[in-house]
């Protein structure tokens, strides 16, 4: 390995990170190997890894039968397109999801990243009613709060009032934002949405039980259920977004199961290969697969990405199924879910914290400011490091979203960490 002053001095002045303002941020961690929840450092310093790299390692770093699976692929078949050609990691893994998801989500299409497999399902969803017939059914209800993507159409469905997305106001396919139907009148108001407007909805689009990026907000089972009720009784298709919630996080293997909600699209990534290439799937319904059936070429989908259904990442997605099969990965996240309530809970008293909440393996405090104030990020993450933990607060959240191998001890840092970190801000306000 070059040594670190070569690569890391060398190469620093040529990144543009995301999210991040570039003449004003620290200087980022330079990581030479990562191997079960920690990151080992240039400099020699281990961090616990709070965060699974945006809630992708849910096996840890590293795992050793995902490491030979992928290394096994890349012997015999790294990539080949996969137009006109298919093979063996995508059907098998194509496969193996048809038979998890619930009901008959059963055609996969991959794809590299999860803002992408939401983009599929929003062309899956406007171009099933096209061609049945109904163009005009093209407008795609969110809600407030939601976090589906950084490309254009994905940001269109995210809430306009919050993060980057309003910087890009006026240049985005204009949508239709509704408030979750969490109380009765919210209900009604969200049945009448549908009625008034069902003739122009191609489906509404929904990320079960956690809007994650948006701010780790929670919704019980009953609203995604009426949710998925209204959208049938108004003709309108129903799209998850389970990209984050998919595989585990949030103590079933999918999300919409606790609510007994089978969508017509589902959307996978992130955890999907266990944090280690990418993949994303989007899974449609036999309906929807049947509606491009046709003796017409230009009703066909209308989507081909270079890489995908690359066959290490398929390989890395099987073997990461192969774990959910054989270890206790549902367990561990109850277990997980009760340890994060009972050591986050004392945040509760501290004063700038306006909630702490938790659903399966993710812990979050929401912040408060003075008015006119402002949260220091920057800050926070620095002492989380000084403290020996990797975690990144955004806005106003400071999460918690560990592997699932994170042990009792390891995840007693980690929540002391932000018991220290909110209790010595709590001091300055």
């Amino acid at each position: 390995m070059p040594e670190t002053r070569d690569w890391l001095t060398g190469g620093l002045p040529h990144i543009w990170q995301p999210y991040t303002q570039m003449q004003t941020a620290p200087a980022p961690l330079p990581v030479v190997t990562a191997q079960g929840v920690r990151l080992r450092l240039a400099d020699g310093r281990e961090l616990i890894d709070g965060i699974s790299s945006w809630w992708t390692a849910c096996h840890g770093y590293s795992h050793p039968h995902i490491r030979a699976a992928v290394e096994a692929q890349l012997a015999t078949l790294p990539h080949v397109m996969f137009a006109g050609l298919v093979h063996e990691p995508a059907l098998r893994l194509a496969a193996r999801l048809a038979a998890l998801l619930p009901g008959d989500l059963e055609r996969v299409f991959f794809t590299e990243s999860g803002s992408v497999a939401v983009e599929v399902a929003l062309k899956m969803a406007i171009q099933y009613w096209r061609n049945k017939g109904q163009p005009a059914k093209q407008r795609i209800v969110h809600f407030r709060h939601a976090y589906h993507g950084d490309t254009f159409a994905t940001m269109a469905l995210c809430d306009p009032e919050e993060g980057m997305h309003a910087l890009f106001a006026g240049t985005m396919p204009d949508q239709i934002m509704a408030e979750l139907p969490t109380d009765a009148a919210l209900r009604r108001a969200f049945d009448l949405l549908l009625e008034t407007h069902a003739e122009r909805l191609a489906a509404v689009i929904v990320a079960p039980l956690v809007q994650g990026a948006g701010g780790m907000r929670m919704h019980d089972a009953a609203t995604l259920a009426f949710v998925a009720e209204a959208c049938a009784r108004n003709n309108v298709l129903l799209i998850a977004d389970e990209i984050m919630t998919g595989f585990g996080r949030t103590g079933r293997m999918f999300a919409c199961e606790e609510a007994d909600v089978i969508p017509d699209i589902i959307c996978l990534s992130k955890a999907l290969t266990g944090g280690t290439l990418p993949l994303a799937a989007t899974v449609a319904r036999t309906h929807v697969f049947a509606a491009f059936l046709s003796g017409d070429p230009a009703a066909a989908l209308m989507h081909g990405p270079t890489y995908m259904a690359n066959a290490l990442a398929c390989a890395a997605a099987n073997a990461s199924l192969d774990l959910f099969e054989r270890k206790p990965r549902l367990e561990q996240v109850a277990a997980i879910e009760a340890q994060l309530r009972e050591e986050l809970a004392p945040c509760r008293a501290l004063a700038g914290v306006a909630d702490v909440r938790g659903k399966g393996a993710i812990g979050a405090g929401e912040l408060s400011c003075q008015p006119g104030g402002a949260i220091d990020l920057h800050g926070l993450r620095r002492r989380f490091v000084e403290l020996g933990v990797w975690l990144r607060p955004f806005g106003k959240l400071v999460y918690l979203m560990p592997p699932f191998i994170v042990t009792p001890a390891e995840l007693t840092t980690l929540t002391a960490a932000v018991r220290t970190v909110l209790t010595e801000r709590a001091g300055t306000l």
